[in-house]
């Protein structure tokens, strides 16, 4: 049991990693978190129905990212607040869903926060699966990606479709937070997503340097919190996701101090 944790926990670590650095770059840490909501009806359903979590979930995700999306690119719609919307009627569907089945036979808070030391074979198979797809997309669409999300008035200049490629990256990020909900849940996904890749950020500019950092943090982070699980016997992914925000204020806390010290140095 504990080495298929450990093997999820490096898998799901190196997943939120890779799509992190995206989120932190294009400041879509806010969609992301209404998208965690928002997956829930969908697992829940799916769970109900006794079909895979993993479909429940994307589809779901699915209507929800295009809905952003269509959203964004309409004048005179406020997509933040659609989204911020999205966040608590998403949550609320799915608390909906589970009290209208009497005798649910899963707990309600494997959804929220996970239970990364009941993972199957069959879970880890579809963490595997996913981030070789993820990665390989991320790293065939790197260029437009980036482009469209920086550079979005030049990118159609250049004749890229950058509606599409923003609904190419939204749904990259479901896959991935549907991925993590049997380890993590719902609600913490995000944490393990946006903390580490922040606390990269916070040492380069260069993207495959933030990519290794946002990476390594995550699969440490994933690590740390599980041993802590074990040693104090602290919820799995409450000590994942706490761990990983504890890397984002040592990174930032150390950040400052070096800062101080090179311009101390500096007017010496």
């Amino acid at each position: 049991m504990i080495e298929r944790a450990v093997l999820e926990v490096l898998l799901v670590g190196a997943l939120a990693g890779l799509i992190g650095v995206h989120v932190v770059m294009r400041r879509l840490s806010f969609f992301t978190m209404a998208l965690t909501h928002a997956t829930f009806p969908g697992v829940v359903a799916a769970s109900i129905i006794g079909v895979n979590l993993l479909l429940g979930g994307v589809v779901t995700g699915a209507v929800i990212a295009l809905g952003v999306a269509a959203l964004s690119r309409r004048r005179g719609q406020d997509a933040a607040a659609a989204t911020g919307v999205l966040l608590s009627g998403g949550f609320a569907l799915g608390a909906a869903l589970v009290a209208t089945q009497s005798g649910f036979s899963r707990d309600l808070s494997s959804f929220l926060v996970g239970s990364i030391l009941t993972v199957s074979s069959q879970d880890l198979l579809i963490t595997a699966v996913a981030l070789a797809v993820v990665a390989a997309t991320l790293l065939v669409c790197s260029r437009p990606l980036l482009y469209a999300g920086f550079d979005p008035a030049g990118a159609r200049a250049a004749g890229l479709a950058v509606g599409a490629w923003d609904v190419v990256l939204l749904l990259t990020i479901q896959v991935v937070v549907v991925t993590l909900v049997p380890a993590i849940g719902t609600i913490l996904a995000l944490s393990l997503i946006v903390a580490p890749a922040a606390a990269a950020r916070l040492w380069s500019d260069r993207l495959r340097v933030i990519t290794a950092g946002a990476v390594g943090l995550a699969m440490a982070s994933g690590l740390l919190g599980l041993w802590i699980s074990a040693r104090w016997n602290v919820a799995a992914g409450a000590s994942i996701s706490l761990t990983a925000t504890a890397a984002l204020l040592l990174s930032w806390a150390l950040r400052r101090a070096v800062a101080g010290i090179t311009r101390e140095v500096a007017a010496a």
